[in-house]
């Protein structure tokens, strides 16, 4: 009996040891049967069949417009945001058309809200995705994603400013709402009548949205050379006409300067006005008033105030504040402003448009570098010897394909004669594959390149996937619509998605939708170049262009 007791204790221990490490395993993700592991897993498997040699991308449809055409989420919004395309059938399908709006009801700006996982909201509507609009005359509306319907309603403020721009300060928790630039009329100017708030900012916290503050920006705190603001991960933001950025505690200064908090729809009494938090005429209450300057986290100065922090430990990257440093990228570290170790990085290009640098938003902590005909992965490592200095090295390389060069220096025509150029061609020349866009696809991990190049008036791009982790290539996806580098691109990949919208002069907006097929019977038909045979269709007035 005390060897049968004896094993049953041991088998209720190893049970609860089992149980404790379920649970612990539940905790970081690893949780078999959980919802997000086999969703990690279906995101794999559309890996593998995307990077398959018989998988293409088909130009599925068309359309064009005379608007910008914005994308989101596998919605595509046109005559500012009155119509819905879902971008997933192959057809096009029209989730909503709302008749054409005033321009007192223009649309400035827009955000798509998710909705939070594993919190209860207080409406049901709250649970599916939404879009956050700001219109021209200080309206704040959440509309629903799918039917457009208006979900919520805000009036911000009266004529003492406009807002215009919508930002994240956490993302899908935190929404920053700034105003334009106060600017006073001439006459005033020349009155002698002083402008001493700058910008407006109004903070909200999203689902429930709630109404956080807000606050000026004031030349009397901050000082007169002020061009900009943002507010971002908890920093404030300000920017100077002299290249200098300063850095400050957002969130304290929130708390600090707090004069009261106000809740939506609220009756509220506030410097002799009487009225409702969030309604017409009243609006929002200006409840945070900066009265001294604040605490200062960080200084720096950099041309065009170009500033980004990032990277493990922490790191910044800014330009030398000298026109001719223009290109020259300078990596310190945050804590104690030394330069990193190769710190300095400077391609030494050649072009028309300038390389551009940013930290990787797979938050590994790396940084890619983009030139016209290379795209350097780099990767902060500590100096051997030296546990307190950072050295940047190369993770990876992604060179453009220019093996046929056209950067000849001596020539011969079809009658013998021999002809020498003059000059030299730019990095970016477009007869040369150059580099145009450079994106990550999170989900995939995938890391997206377009490279185009254009002979003539004719130009070809293509859309390459590489392994995030290795700079591969996996996949080259020809886009099959003329590619002119004069004109304003934007390439989404998403999923199983690729969307290219294109703006023409004369506001003239065309979006290219691809999708992926598998029939390999259609292979020439999705990767050719030659024009083939389009038929035209009318949905909800709006003409549509099928292969």
């Amino acid at each position: 009996q005390a060897a049968v007791g004896a094993r049953r204790a041991a088998s209720r221990a190893s049970g609860a040891h089992n149980v404790c490490r379920l649970l612990a395993r539940r905790a970081h993700g690893f949780y078999a049967r959980d919802a997000g592991v086999a969703h990690r897993k279906n995101l794999g498997l559309l890996r593998k069949i995307m990077c398959q040699e018989s998988t293409k991308f088909k130009n599925v449809w068309t359309t064009h417009s005379a608007s910008p055409i914005a994308y989101e989420r596998g919605r595509i919004y046109l005559d500012n945001y009155q119509c819905c395309i879902s971008s997933i059938a192959q057809e096009p399908r029209i989730l909503y058309q709302k008749p054409k709006c005033s321009k007192s009801e223009k649309i400035e700006d827009a955000l798509l809200l998710e909705c939070p996982l594993g919190e209860m909201l207080p409406s049901p509507s709250d649970y599916t995705s939404s879009l956050i609009v700001l219109t021209v005359q200080n309206w704040l509306l959440r509309l629903s994603a799918d039917s457009g319907e208006i979900l919520e309603k805000i009036y911000l403020a009266g004529s003492c400013c406009k807002f215009r721009y919508l930002s994240w300060d956490t993302p899908q928790e935190v929404m920053i709402i700034k105003s334009a630039q106060n600017k006073l009329p001439a006459a005033a100017r020349q009155a002698g009548i002083q402008q001493s708030v700058l910008f407006y900012l109004a903070v909200f916290q999203v689902l429930p949205l709630s109404f956080i503050g807000m606050l000026e920006i004031n030349k009397k705190i901050f000082g007169n050379s002020v061009t900009d603001v943002a507010v971002s991960n908890g920093i404030l933001i300000v920017m100077y006409s002299m290249g200098l950025i300063r850095l400050y505690n957002f969130q304290a200064i929130s708390q600090q300067f707090m004069e009261q908090p106000f809740d939506l729809g609220h009756e509220f009494n506030w410097n002799g006005q009487v009225g409702v938090v969030g309604k017409y005429p009243f609006g929002l209450p200006c409840n945070i008033k900066i009265t001294d300057t604040p605490p200062l986290l960080f200084e720096a100065s950099s041309l065009e105030n170009a500033f980004q922090i990032g990277g493990f430990p922490w790191h910044y990257i800014i330009t030398p504040n000298k026109k001719k440093h223009k290109g020259v990228f300078h990596i310190c570290s945050l804590k104690d402003n030394t330069l990193a170790k190769n710190g300095i990085q400077d391609m030494k290009c050649c072009s028309l448009e300038p390389d551009w640098i940013y930290f990787h938003p797979d938050m590994s902590g790396r940084i890619i570098h983009v030139g016209p005909n290379l795209i350097n992965v780099l990767k902060l490592k500590e100096v051997k010897n030296n546990i307190n200095q950072m050295e940047i090295a190369e993770d990876f390389t992604i060179v453009a394909n220019r093996e046929n060069s056209v950067n000849n220096t001596v020539t011969v025509t079809a009658s013998g004669r021999v002809v020498k150029k003059r000059f030299n061609l730019l990095d970016d020349d477009p007869e040369q594959e150059t580099f145009k866009i450079v994106d990550y696809e999170d989900e995939l991990d995938l890391l997206s390149t377009v490279a185009v190049t254009q002979i003539g008036a004719d130009g070809r791009a293509h859309l390459d996937l590489h392994c995030n982790d290795h700079g591969i290539l996996l996949k080259s996806i020809p886009l099959l619509e003329s590619w002119d580098v004069t004109y304003s691109h934007e390439v989404y990949f998403d999923k199983d998605l690729v969307l290219h919208i294109e703006q023409k002069p004369n506001r003239k907006f065309s979006c290219y939708v691809y999708q992926m097929v598998c029939d390999t019977a259609k292979d020439d038909e999705c990767s050719s170049h030659e024009k083939t045979e389009r038929a035209f269709c009318k949905k909800g007035g709006r003409i549509f262009e099928y292969i």
